[in-house]
């Protein structure tokens, strides 16, 4: 931020331990979900992630860790953009990070609810489908998250730390099942050195790179709250040195448990690690069925608490964005008990309640009107924003690679920063790297599945990009103009 806005920023709560970030760390990047569409593309998906862990993921840590060690204060990817670029690139790096989180919240949420059946037993019934369960479950769930979080930070870190815990150990239940399997029953797949090759021309292998780039990435929210942090020059960057590791070995190790343990055509795409924890179970002792509806509930937890944490971080750069006077003043504002930018959050949870109410009418006009090629005006929109949500999802990342090499480049390696490995040579290889992988993850996004039209799915992902970057490139010009 700039001088003046950090002369006018509220004072922040430094509630933050490196043991939170840790744990805010994995329930904001992991996702447990992920393990069954990686499974459902085969067993080449164990070498996709190793690959994007490489290209990717360790390129994004890096550069996280030496910029939030050279500049912990809070805003995150959207202070070290605006630094980098000036305020006009910080507000768009800013704007696509809040807005795109906004549009996350709903698909999140309803893999929780999908989930959270497992905990009474309704797994494999039409529960998931009814709307009226459906709608209360998803509101419930993000409404909690809100209030916790808006109470204070001290109170909303529990919930965090809850969902790290929870999802965590539901991820090494898979891993642990998926070592006995691998000692004490037959494969449900074929797993060959032919099947780990990727088929680079087919699509479905192409576009599977779109989903492991997206459950990569996230290192850099915690980045936002640098203000409610102790010690964040020196807790930020150990955080990720810790909880990295640990996400790529349950991505990579888990997508391998559920392709051991349940055969491809029963995998489901949201709920396989609990399918791969309740074959095992069943396998080592049926007394232990009992342990599937835990891990739902666990992961129900984790959900309500990754849907915390991506409500607080993009709130900090709207907080940020706020200060600095292109949102409206009160996105700079804190709660005068809690010490929270509540105004922030309360923002993002009612649009977020708007866009799930409307994915609600969706699925109930699509369940009334199965055969209607047409749809109403309101889904439409829904339809346009969801498809161009992966795009400007990306965008922030396209910011941080570049900002990344400027600030090497401008300001070498100060006091107190750690320092991505390799110098200059390994600096550039880093940012090409992660750019590589992130334009190549945008440019698959374009291209439509087989027997849909180009205009159908690309031209309106791309007019539903124009259309939020314009809306956005209103509001900066509306204040710059003010200013």
């Amino acid at each position: 931020m700039t001088n003046e806005s950090v002369q006018a920023a509220p004072q922040l709560i430094r509630a933050l331990k490196l043991r939170d970030l840790v744990l805010f760390n994995l329930v904001a990047v992991l996702g447990l979900r992920h393990l069954g569409t990686a499974a459902i593309a085969g067993p080449a998906t164990l070498t996709l992630w190793v690959l994007a862990a490489i290209l990717f993921f360790v390129p994004q840590g890096l550069a996280v860790i030496e910029l939030s060690s050279r500049f912990p204060a809070s805003g995150g990817i959207y202070d070290w953009t605006k630094r980098a670029l000036g305020e006009g690139h910080g507000f768009l790096c800013g704007w696509c990070y809040w807005i795109n989180n906004v549009l996350y919240y709903p698909h999140l949420l309803f893999s929780a609810v999908v989930v959270a059946t497992y905990i009474v037993g309704q797994g494999d019934s039409n529960l998931k489908d009814n709307l009226t369960f459906v709608t209360i479950a998803t509101l419930a769930c993000l409404w909690i998250a809100v209030i916790v979080n808006i109470v204070g930070v001290g109170a909303g870190k529990w919930l965090q730390n809850a969902g790290g815990i929870g999802t965590y150990i539901s991820g090494i239940l898979v891993i642990l099942v998926g070592v006995y399997g691998w000692f004490a029953l037959p494969a449900a797949n074929t797993i060959t050195a032919h099947d780990l090759l990727p088929t680079s021309t087919d699509y479905d292998s192409l576009n599977l790179w779109i989903t492991i780039a997206f459950a990569y990435a996230g290192l850099e929210l915690s980045a936002t709250m640098g203000d409610e942090i102790e010690n964040p020059r020196r807790n930020l960057p150990l955080s990720i040195l810790i909880s990295a590791p640990l996400i790529a070995l349950l991505y990579v190790v888990g997508t391998g448990a559920v392709l051991w343990l349940v055969p491809n055509q029963n995998i489901n795409a949201i709920s396989a690690f609990l399918q791969a924890i309740e074959a095992g179970m069943n396998q080592i002792s049926p007394w232990l069925k009992w342990i599937v509806p835990v891990c739902a509930f666990m992961y129900t937890v984790g959900s309500i608490g990754g849907v915390g944490a991506w409500l607080v971080g993009p709130a900090r750069v709207a907080f940020a964005i706020g200060l600095d006077r292109y949102f409206p003043p009160a996105f700079g504002r804190v709660h005068p008990r809690w010490r929270t930018p509540y105004v922030a959050i309360l923002v993002e949870a009612i649009l977020a309640t708007i866009l799930l109410l409307v994915f609600v009418l969706n699925k109930a006009e699509s369940a009334a009107q199965p055969d209607q090629a047409s749809v109403s005006n309101v889904v439409k929109v829904y339809l346009i924003l969801l498809s161009a949500q992966l795009i400007i999802y990306f965008i922030p990342y396209l910011y941080l690679f570049i900002v990344f090499l400027i600030h090497r480049n401008r300001e070498g390696v100060g006091e107190g920063v750690m320092a991505a490995p390799g110098g200059t040579i390994g600096a550039y290889l880093l940012s090409i790297s992660g750019l590589f992988v992130t334009a190549f993850a945008m440019a698959l996004t374009m291209i439509p599945p087989k027997g849909i039209a180009w205009w159908d799915f690309s031209g309106k992902a791309l007019i539903g990009v124009a259309g939020l970057l314009l809306l956005g490139g209103a509001l900066y010009w509306r204040a710059k103009l003010k200013k």
